[in-house]
């Protein structure tokens, strides 16, 4: 595992906000709080959560072209997978007709801007829960959550099981995989032989490191949430 750090409340309008790092991957999380709903939730008394996901222009070693009209295949698959794993942490239906809004730019990428996005994430969306307790007068952000989220990537390079892959691992990995996990319970696996094929018993090495990584960003997480 790389280094991993978290600075809360990073930006001071949102109602959450947090910078995450995995090692030289730097991405900031942002949630807004939104009085109102899309128009398929209305009169449901459930609230929703979206995200959005970008690459800033300097976040990478030749400069990222701002996406102003349209957003890449990438971009548009990772705020998905990270918009699913938030709602899956989430009572919707406690939260009353509000939209949550989730905001991850990578300020800086070098592999695992995705799983690291979902893991500061998680940190801005309790505190914007917070936020959102008191004003609805509730016992705080543990009413609205289901659990614990975080995600690690691992991968096989060069026939070694790795956790938490850089880019130079990235690169030449010949399986590549990001986990995301809710407490005990898996939300998400994608796992993909970038260069090679896998077999069960290494997807199973895979998924018991992803395990053993996402037990230490746990500890990270509540370590700075003092829970």
């Amino acid at each position: 595992m790389r280094n991993i750090s978290f600075e809360r409340q990073y930006i001071i309008h949102p109602a959450g906000s947090c910078l995450v790092s995995f090692g030289n991957t730097k991405v900031i999380c942002t949630v807004s709080i939104e009085n109102s709903v899309p128009p398929f939730k209305r009169d449901s008394g459930e609230g929703w959560l979206t995200a959005e996901y970008a690459m800033l222009p300097g976040s990478t070693g030749s400069r990222k072209r701002r996406e102003l009209l349209k957003r890449d295949g990438r971009s548009t698959e990772i705020q998905r997978l990270i918009g699913r794993s938030l709602r899956a942490a989430v009572f919707l239906e406690r939260l009353g007709e509000v939209t949550l809004t989730v905001d991850c730019d990578v300020l800086q990428a070098d592999g695992g801007t995705r799983t690291a996005s979902i893991t500061g994430a998680w940190i801005a969306l309790y505190d914007a829960l917070t936020v959102l307790a008191e004003k609805q007068e509730k016992s705080g952000a543990e009413y609205y959550l289901k659990g614990q989220l975080a995600a690690v990537s691992v991968g096989i390079v060069n026939g070694e099981i790795i956790c938490d892959l850089d880019y130079a691992h990235d690169s030449k990995a010949e399986v590549d995989m990001n986990v995301v996990r809710l407490d005990d319970q898996l939300v998400e696996v994608q796992g993909t032989g970038e260069g090679g094929t896998f077999t069960r018993s290494e997807l199973n090495r895979l998924l018991d490191a992803a395990d053993k990584g996402i037990e230490e960003i746990f500890v990270a997480q509540r370590s700075i949430l003092k829970l």
